[in-house]
């Protein structure tokens, strides 16, 4: 499990359209695409690489967990990414920020604290989390 790295998904398993908005906790695996407006947390399976597109004019409220985020768009909350964040040019965050790796472009803003998770920090959660 440790030192295992997923790529992002290429393909888009899910959509959620521009004219489409969904208050409630959102739940997916594979590749999400988001162009409308999500009120509510959007958690990727656990168990499965997923990668999260947040488009340009996209607005999430909420938490958000995902082995790889894309950001294009506004997030109002925090971002865990288990593997990769990348931010876009007009991308907008306002939360934390936690990481394993990041790609910042000009022109993103992160109103937040960027927290950045190396592998260690899993092992100690792990160990804690089994009891040993």
């Amino acid at each position: 499990m440790f030192g295992k790295t997923s790529k992002p998904q290429s393909r888009v398993d899910s959509w959620i359209g521009s004219t489409t908005s969904i208050e409630g906790n959102l739940y997916f695996s594979g590749g999400m695409r988001v162009d409308g407006v999500i009120r509510g947390n959007v958690t990727a399976q656990p168990d499965q690489p997923g990668t999260l597109v947040v488009s340009e004019n996209a607005r999430i409220d909420g938490e958000v967990h995902a082995a790889h985020v894309v950001v294009s768009g506004t997030i109002v909350g925090p971002v865990h990414a288990t593997e990769s964040l990348e931010l876009q040019a007009g991308s907008r965050i306002k939360g934390d920020v936690y990481y394993k790796s990041i790609e910042m472009v000009q022109g993103s803003v992160v109103e937040g604290r960027m927290v950045h998770q190396g592998d260690e920090v899993k092992s100690v959660e792990l160990k804690l989390a089994t009891g040993s």
